[in-house]
């Protein structure tokens, strides 16, 4: 993998008070970061990347949704920590091109502003998509109960279309003995995304089962006793987080297999009892017609050459793939 993950602790005395993760991203070594764009745009992508973007140090996790750049003991003074992380910051990307702290709200990105963080870029990509599940919601009928006709409609189509697929939890050992087919279906999905900065390890899944056990579930989807798609979620305190997943294209389209993921990922989250799903920043469109709602996120970066990072208000843009969807209303009124 092209990633190495390191954490960092601040003490007060010897006493732990704030951690942080570092994310060391090398782009150079990946053929591509995404291919379903316009060849040209594809390719000049590409070459501005590795050319000038592939070393890259990340504080949060590109892994994931949300701030999980540090995590502080109650009381502790954010904006001490957060210019403690920016001399941390600067000693560990001295080689690297980009430095990036991810995934702020309007609130959480307060403490950034400080003399040290002046000059660097602010930068929002796509929302992440919140699934806020009802108190009222104790199984999946009452969430269908509560979707407008036409959105009941959809669930009952593409449940009847998903009627022959079967689902079912794997164990540690059923993911091991399907370890090809599942990155299989894993690669299928990711080298169709529009940007990509990582390939997992063929033995990802099966190291994320084996080291968090129940708090990790991979759902296969069974056609004719044959895996043709699976999901990933972690449990994360009172929010169910999902991860990456992969399917067979051909069957998704027939079967409406993504949606019914969702749907499923959906009932998984009222019948263990959490408060909210993390469905991450994928097809918004689809993901806000099941209820999720957009939550908009921001970062801030600094280049180590001054001449790219002074002109970064429209480089990065032109990197950042658009996505143009419309929102979506499903519940009723």
């Amino acid at each position: 993998m092209n990633m190495q993950c390191s954490f960092a602790g601040i003490f007060e005395g010897e006493k732990l008070v704030a951690t942080t993760l570092f994310q060391e991203i090398d782009l150079a070594v990946l053929r591509s970061f995404g291919e379903r764009d316009h060849l040209l745009l594809t390719s000049v992508r590409n070459f501005l990347f590795k050319s000038f973007a592939s070393k890259l140090l990340i504080i949060g996790n590109n892994m994931l949704s949300g701030q999980n750049a540090f995590a502080c003991l109650p009381g502790v003074k954010i904006d001490e920590v957060v210019g403690i992380l920016r001399e941390i910051s600067q000693n560990w990307s001295r080689k690297k091109h980009l430095t990036i702290f991810k995934d702020f709200t309007d609130e959480q990105i307060m403490p950034f502003e400080i003399p040290s963080f002046k000059s660097d870029y602010r930068f929002s990509s796509q929302p992440n998509m919140i699934f806020e599940i009802r108190p009222n919601w104790e199984k999946e009928e009452d969430y269908v109960a509560d979707l407008a006709k036409k959105y009941r409609d959809q669930f009952k189509r593409c449940r009847k279309k998903g009627a022959a697929i079967t689902t079912k939890e794997l164990s540690y050992e059923e993911i091991l003995s399907e370890e090809n087919t599942i990155y299989e279906l894993y690669l299928h999905v990711a080298s169709n995304a529009p940007f990509n900065t990582f390939i997992l390890p063929q033995n990802h899944f099966s190291s994320f089962k084996k080291n968090l056990e129940s708090d990790f579930i991979l759902r296969g989807y069974y056609l004719d006793n044959q895996l043709v798609g699976f999901t990933t979620v972690i449990r994360h305190g009172k929010e169910l987080e999902t991860y990456f997943l992969g399917y067979e294209n051909s069957i998704q389209r027939e079967k409406m297999l993504y949606l019914n993921m969702l749907y499923d990922m959906v009932d998984c989250g009222i019948s263990l009892g959490f408060e909210r799903i993390i469905l991450g920043r994928t097809a918004l469109e689809i993901k806000s017609s099941i209820g999720a709602e957009a939550v908009y996120l921001k970062g801030i970066m600094r280049h180590q050459f001054g001449l790219i990072h002074s002109n970064l208000s429209w480089i990065f843009p032109l990197l950042e793939p658009a996505s143009t969807w419309i929102e979506r209303h499903p519940y009723k009124d």
